[in-house]
């Protein structure tokens, strides 16, 4: 293939293995939903300082609020992060935050409470679901690349796919790793969310190259070098990847910056992750296919 393939392969490469040291350096900042405890959101028309908050907590008696974690979010709210809390505990942090500041018109926004054992049976379910998706995945494209067996295995061709989505997948979790490391940014049932979405939508692109080299093979492609067709399969396809990544990356990046704190992390995600899939289709998967072309 033409020298830029390569280029654009040894990028990714360099890229995927700075992300997976990001995440055996730092690991995840696992949130409430995978190591439980109990999450408190708060608005205030004139919101006090975490400072304030803190030393209204303390005085109090609860057990979980010792390590409690105060971060205000956006101009008017506060999120309290602690250990489970019970029923009573929660109505309790509420009447001492609204005796200390009655001026404060304080509303409830959201409580979430979820235990250890539901954290870590949620941790085992989002890694099968996410092996459930890949084995389906590379079963789907070697099923209906069949036809492309006198040319290349279907099965080489699931196993491109699978590499790039790998790429796909490390790029935003080291991402992520290192967000959690620097600036305290925690993994929820959001981000899990956000990994499903980016798989789905980055195999769309894959299949949409392979899914060209097989019509430009089956019309007579086979006279010509199987680079070439990779590569005028990939330019055909060029234009429709890029517009379709960039209206969605559109919608992304306006809910990023002015959607709200609980969905924009997840937001970040999808960007990372789906401007990840679209240079992978071309960058890794479509590389990978002539290299075993080559081989056979």
């Amino acid at each position: 293939m033409k020298p830029i393939y390569k280029i654009l392969f040894v990028t990714s490469a360099i890229l995927t293995l700075l992300a997976v040291v990001s995440l055996v350096s730092y690991g995840f900042n696992y949130g409430v939903d995978f190591k439980g405890g109990s999450v408190l959101e708060l608005s205030f028309s004139e919101r006090p300082t975490a400072d304030q908050v803190t030393q209204v907590l303390s005085t109090g008696k609860i057990p979980a609020l010792k390590d409690a974690a105060i971060t205000p979010s956006g101009t008017s709210d506060m999120i309290i992060k602690t250990a489970e809390l019970s029923e009573q505990e929660h109505q309790d942090i509420l009447t001492s935050l609204g005796t200390a500041f009655p001026k404060a018109t304080m509303q409830e926004k959201r409580f979430d409470s979820v235990g250890p054992v539901i954290g870590n049976e949620l941790k085992n379910k989002s890694v099968t679901a996410i092996i459930i998706v890949l084995v389906s995945i590379s079963l789907y494209i070697a099923l209906v690349f069949r036809k492309m067996a006198g040319t290349l295995s279907p099965w080489v061709m699931s196993i491109a796919a699978l590499i790039a989505l790998m790429h796909d997948l490390l790029i935003p979790m080291g991402v992520f790793a290192w967000l959690g490391h620097a600036k305290g940014v925690e993994i929820s049932a959001v981000f899990v969310a956000a990994v499903l979405t980016i798989l789905g939508y980055s195999i769309s692109d894959t299949v949409v190259v392979f899914d060209r080299v097989r019509e430009n093979m089956l019309r007579g492609g086979t006279r010509e070098p199987f680079a070439n067709v990779v590569h005028r399969s990939i330019m055909e396809t060029l234009v429709r990847s890029i517009n379709t990544s960039l209206t969605t990356l559109l919608s992304l990046v306006a809910v990023y910056f002015f959607g709200g704190e609980s969905v924009k992390y997840f937001a970040l995600a999808l960007i990372i992750g789906i401007l990840a899939g679209a240079y992978s289709s071309m960058a890794i998967a479509s590389p990978l296919l002539v290299w075993w072309s080559r081989r056979k």
